[in-house]
């Protein structure tokens, strides 16, 4: 429909961004303003996606080095994180975590083991297809209850418990348990940098007619 109104102008880049601006605004979280111009690149390949993205079982060292390649802050990597206080998780993400941790039928110490009990019952090994919040209870609300479980060492992911292995992240992580939470705006500030990564805009790239597709 966009593309009928406003032919080869908006990009899907640039769609992108306002939706994912407009969803976390309609979980009751904040409203930010997206800088846009973006074009969308030519070429499209899912192995590009996992090289870019850090794993959900990255260390804080690793995750540090990630952010930085991009050129984000220690700042915008605990910022970013508290995404996950929306959403799902299939448990093929974290059940390393619950099973054979080190190769000795453990699991992963830096876990609540109450909590470690609790996801067995919900995913066994090899399971590809379950989903568990990340934020039990309030995975559809954009709240600062994600840095709670965090600081309960419930996160699913090594890449949540990390956030604890840092003086940084983890003083940031206990500030927005306090009335003087800043996450809301910081969330904002965090997604128009995230937004500024390879960017194309002038002649680069193109305008895709169908955002699935390279024209």
């Amino acid at each position: 429909a966009l593309e009928k109104q406003c032919r080869g102008v908006v990009s899907c880049a640039d769609i992108l961004a306002l939706v994912a601006r407009d969803a976390v605004s309609l979980m009751n979280g904040p409203f930010w303003q997206v800088p846009t111009g973006r074009r969308d690149g030519r070429v499209s390949k899912i192995t590009d996606i996992i090289n870019n993205l850090p794993a959900p079982t990255s260390n804080i060292a690793t995750l540090k080095s990630a952010f930085a390649a991009k050129g984000l802050t220690v700042k915008d990597l605990v910022v970013l994180s508290g995404g996950h206080t929306i959403g799902v998780s299939h448990c093929s993400s974290f059940t390393n975590r619950l099973y054979n941790f080190t190769g000795k039928n453990d699991s992963d110490p830096s876990m609540d083991p109450n909590y470690v009990a609790q996801l067995k019952t919900k995913c066994k090994p090899n399971d590809a297809t379950t989903i568990v919040e990340m934020d039990p209870g309030s995975s559809k609300k954009f709240d600062v209850d994600y840095y709670a479980v965090v600081s309960k060492r419930r996160g699913l992911f090594q890449s949540d418990a990390a956030l604890l292995a840092d003086s940084t992240t983890k003083a940031y992580l206990q500030l927005q348990l306090t009335s003087k939470s800043t996450f809301a705006k910081d969330f904002g500030a965090s997604m128009v940098n995230m937004g500024k990564i390879s960017v194309l805009t002038g002649k680069s790239g193109e305008i895709r007619k169908k955002c699935y597709l390279v024209n």
